[in-house]
């Protein structure tokens, strides 16, 4: 009820002051032309009196009515002119009136359509908890994928295609494999068949059971937000915070995090997961771009001023990286605590992985990431690399000689680990 007392209150004051305006006069012209018109017939009049008198002649008298004639009739007119326009004002005024009205009631009339009549305020705790219900009551993973738009048609490789339909085979007969189904989900994630990817996947956590790594969660939870158009479902992240608990610096794990609260309304909670996580990435690395194009929105939304820094990239920073670890990086992090050495790893790898996406680069590098995804128990990142590596040097005898080696050692490393 306040609501409308106040809302009625100020838009009769305005509409009151809008008419007033309306309703006052121009410059009154009227008075002037009726006193001129006046003060002519009175001149003629002293004409008269002037001829009896014989002051004027008949023929000077006949020239000074002519002349007073000639003003009276451009006063006359005049005066008409100024009746019209007073007739006019007062019919735009009432226009006016009657546009207020309407605007007033068509605006009250409008608000009763798309807003909320008799809607209390709701505090800060009520909107959240309303937030979480929604969280809570969201589409699952398998709604959200007969939901999610047609993805674009890409070009894709029969090779791998073939490739891919063998594996299919494989794995109808062996099942319980644990490396086919790593190479299986990869490369169903390649081929944009992630629906098959995180079931793939999933069955892949459930054979290794506490042996899955919180990679392997975050795999998981990525391959159900591809396949549900990028939307993060209950199971997604059930997936995303199992990773976490695993491996809570995970770049790609924070990122989904804040992506995960940003879509759900919580801006409040994924202002602090990407503000942490920039501050802790290299500029290279994969997530940083899409925080960055973000998180302004974000903060705007959380009622929080953006630290300006957040937006730059520490100068020199992206010449510092790119290149992956070297022995002498991993060297020089032996007395570093275990989890922080793996983060720096993580991202030094993450950045060789982008700057070879963007850029391309020579066979040593792309051996490079393959390995250092093999000591990372990333499988299915280097099998992606692998094969890549193969399109790019498929005319390079010597390089898929490096590639092939690399992906053998990094493949026997895993296994053996």
């Amino acid at each position: 009820m306040a609501f409308w007392l106040a809302a009625g209150f100020i838009s009769i004051v305005v509409a009151g002051i809008v008419f007033l305006a309306a309703r006052r006069p121009a410059p009154a012209q009227a008075p002037a032309a009726a006193y001129d018109l006046q003060v002519y017939r009175d001149q003629l009049a002293e004409l008269d009196r002037d001829v009896a008198r014989g002051t004027l002649s008949d023929e000077e008298a006949s020239r000074a009515r002519t002349e007073v004639s000639r003003r009276i009739l451009d006063a006359d007119r005049a005066l008409q002119a100024a009746g019209d326009r007073a007739r006019g004002n007062a019919l735009g005024t009432a226009a006016i009136g009657a546009g207020l009205i309407a605007t007033i009631v068509g605006a009250g009339w409008l608000y009763t359509q798309v807003g909320a009549p008799g809607y209390p305020d709701m505090p800060l705790q009520a909107r959240i908890a309303t937030i979480e219900e929604a969280r809570a009551n969201r589409p699952a993973q398998a709604t959200a994928e007969a939901q999610a738009p047609a993805r674009p048609e890409t070009a894709t490789d029969p090779e791998r295609e073939a490739l891919v339909a063998q594996l299919r085979e494989v794995m109808a007969e062996r099942p319980d494999d644990t490396q086919g189904l790593t190479l299986l989900a990869a490369n169903e994630a390649m081929l944009g068949n992630f629906t098959a990817a995180h079931t793939a996947q999933a069955h892949l956590i459930d054979l290794l059971g506490s042996e899955a790594s919180g990679r392997h969660y975050i795999d998981l939870a990525e391959m159900m937000i591809f396949a549900a158009g990028g939307y993060i479902s209950p199971e997604a992240e059930q997936a995303l915070r199992a990773g976490l608990a695993l491996e809570p610096r995970d770049g790609t794990g924070r990122y989904y995090a804040g992506e995960m609260y940003a879509q759900q309304g919580r801006p409040d909670l994924a202002l602090p997961i990407w503000t942490r996580l920039l501050a802790d990435s290299r500029p290279e690395a994969p997530w940083v771009l899409p925080i960055q194009q973000q998180i302004e929105a974000v903060a705007s939304a959380a009622g929080v001023d953006l630290d300006p820094a957040l937006l730059a990239p520490a100068p020199g920073a992206a010449a510092a990286g790119g290149r992956g670890p070297s022995p002498e990086d991993i060297a020089a992090m032996e007395d570093i605590a275990p989890e922080d050495r793996q983060a720096m790893i993580t991202s030094m790898v993450e950045g060789l992985a982008d700057r070879l996406a963007r850029e391309g680069g020579p066979p040593e590098d792309w051996a490079r990431l393959i390995t250092a995804y093999g000591v990372l128990g990333r499988v299915n990142a280097a099998q992606i690399v692998h094969d890549d590596a193969l399109s790019v040097f498929a005319d390079a005898p010597d390089a898929l000689a490096l590639i092939e080696n690399a992906f053998r050692a990094a493949m026997a490393r895993a296994g053996a680990e």
